[in-house]
């Protein structure tokens, strides 16, 4: 009887035994099959990495300035008889722009020349007596030297009337003119701005170390808020003497062709001055990177390790730290943890974690321009 119990009590923890291992596997089967089902893929778009040939440029602020700039004004007071010119109006060297009234001085004129006319002709009388001796040679020095002051006092007069009358002392644009017809003005009254606009110069600093990167003759190119889609050719044409103490930069002027006269003077321009091309370049869309105070990193495209659901194998993502380097446009430069022909994912990044699932969905992708120009900026 003992026997007998002894073995149905072994028998039976075998059939426990068997059945809890039977319901284990069960269990570690459908655990299996379940951890197939995770999240549906993330879509995201991607480009693969290819290297380039950039153009360095060492980009600053500057301030537009005329080539010839002055404000046009009054040397001697008066009243304006005259106003030969229209705000905003293109003027050439020695072109009329206002004339002050000079009907005192051209009364002074006449009167110096009628002075004059009779010193002449007493000094050609005094020519002819002298050449005959029948005066002395001290009336003829005194005749000579009363004409030439009566020739003196002509040409004073002829000044005077030639200072109110104000020209154009080069050619460019007029201002906005800042008098009125019978207006009395003050010495030194402001009449209208005069700028000389093509060729026009760009002015900016850079810091002393980047001293070594500028020197005349290198290319900048300019642009304006604005002024969209265009930008201004130009090359470096002074170096200041000296760098200023204060900021220890050095302030650089470029010479910059306007034919149009869109850049004005006063204008706060973007300027880049062109350094020499630098090739094989690693550059990715910005829009690629997940910035972090832990560092910068990417996501690099992989084939799965396992196959999915439907046994075919499908993308995840491999996260990348990276060190970059200068931006240009909408790309950016990275120095390591990217090479070319890598695939990185270019948007959607921030849903992202290493070895998450993806679907690549390039119908749309974000801009990657090295020269962006945004339709509604």
């Amino acid at each position: 009887m003992i026997k007998r119990m002894t073995f149905m009590l072994v028998a039976f923890v075998l059939l426990v035994v068997a059945l809890g291992g039977y319901k284990y596997l069960q269990v570690k089967a459908g655990m299996a099959k379940f951890a197939k089902f995770g999240p549906a893929p993330a879509a995201v778009t991607s480009t693969v990495v290819k290297a380039q040939t950039w153009q360095p440029v060492l980009s600053v602020v500057g301030s537009m300035r005329a080539v010839n700039g002055v404000l046009v004004s009054t040397d001697l007071a008066g009243i304006v008889s005259r106003i030969a010119f229209e705000s905003g109006s293109d003027m050439k060297k020695g072109d009329l722009l206002v004339k002050l009234d000079t009907q005192q001085e051209e009364a002074q004129l006449h009167s110096a020349q009628a002075r004059r006319d009779l010193a002449r002709i007493s000094l050609e009388r005094q020519r002819d007596l002298i050449a005959k001796k029948a005066v002395a040679q001290s009336d003829y020095d005194a005749a000579e030297s009363e004409f030439r002051q009566a020739d003196a006092a002509v040409e004073e007069a002829r000044a005077m009337i030639a200072r109110k009358t104000i020209v154009a002392p080069f050619d460019g644009l007029a201002g906005i003119r800042q008098v009125d017809l019978g207006q009395y003005l003050n010495v030194g009254a402001t009449i209208a701005p005069l700028q000389s606009l093509d060729p026009i110069y760009v002015e900016f600093s850079i810091p002393q170390q980047n001293f070594d990167q500028v020197a005349q003759g290198k290319k900048v190119r300019v642009r304006a808020d604005g002024i969209e889609g265009r930008e201004f050719e130009g090359e470096i044409t002074a170096i200041d003497s000296k760098v200023d103490e204060s900021t220890r930069n050095v302030t650089i002027q470029a010479t910059v062709g306007n034919p149009d006269h869109k850049l004005r003077p006063g204008m706060y321009v973007s300027v880049d001055v062109l350094l020499p091309e630098q090739a094989s370049v690693v550059a990715i869309p910005a829009t690629s990177i997940n910035y972090a105070p832990y560092g910068d990193s990417v996501f690099i495209v992989k084939d799965a390790a396992e196959p999915g659901t439907d046994g075919k194998r499908g993308k995840e993502v491999v996260q990348q730290f990276v060190k970059l380097g200068a931006s240009r446009g909408d790309q950016v430069e990275v120095l390591t943890g990217v090479k070319p022909g890598d695939e990185v994912v270019t948007s959607g990044v921030f849903k992202l974690r290493s070895h998450a699932a993806v679907l690549i969905n390039n119908s749309v992708k974000p801009g990657d321009e090295l020269n962006p120009n945004p339709p509604d900026t």
